[in-house]
């Protein structure tokens, strides 16, 4: 069962990165400059394993007017066969570093899973529910172009929690850059 703190944390950086977002646009609007860049880099991509586990739809942005530097993401994912169901949403604090349209992105995180289904036990063919948390991380290449369009991302994305480490666990993804 998940354990109320991780669901009040999930709730509040939803609030803040959503509020980031109000405050920004008003920063913009207060500057006036059109230069690209002073523009913050938003994404928008699907992405097959990495953080989301499986398969994921994000949101990317970067916390002040710059293509690279702090920022963060959240998404949805999940999916369902024969029965089995899994359903996540990836969360993640994220660091770019680099110039122009090509970045190292370095990211930590959590992401929240709720499965259904088989417990994948031959002698055993009962159902199961389990929802947890897990600890991601993401080391990884980013090309994300200053003008908008195509975006892309792949690297390395570790998975932690009290009893597991994966650490050669990969995540790609693509998208749009705005």
């Amino acid at each position: 069962m998940i354990k109320f703190n991780y669901l009040k944390f999930f709730v509040i950086f939803v609030i803040i990165t959503l509020s980031s977002n109000y405050i920004f646009a008003q920063n913009a609007i207060n500057t006036k400059t059109d230069s690209l860049d002073n523009k913050r880099a938003q994404n928008v991509y699907a992405e097959l394993a990495g953080p989301g586990l499986i398969f994921s739809v994000n949101y990317d942005t970067r916390f002040s007017n710059k293509q690279d530097g702090l920022g963060g993401r959240i998404g949805i994912g999940g999916l369902s066969s024969n029965g089995s169901s899994i359903f996540t949403i990836p969360v993640q604090l994220n660091y770019l570093l680099g110039k122009s349209n090509k970045f190292f992105e370095i990211g930590l995180g959590f992401t929240y899973m709720s499965y259904s289904g088989s417990n994948f036990d031959i002698f055993n063919d009962s159902q199961i529910n389990v929802n947890k948390v897990v600890g991601t991380m993401n080391f990884g290449y980013r090309y994300q172009p200053k003008e908008g369009g195509f975006n892309f991302r792949g690297g390395i994305s570790p998975i932690f929690d009290g009893n597991n480490f994966i650490p050669y666990y990969f995540g790609v993804s693509f998208g749009y850059t705005f």
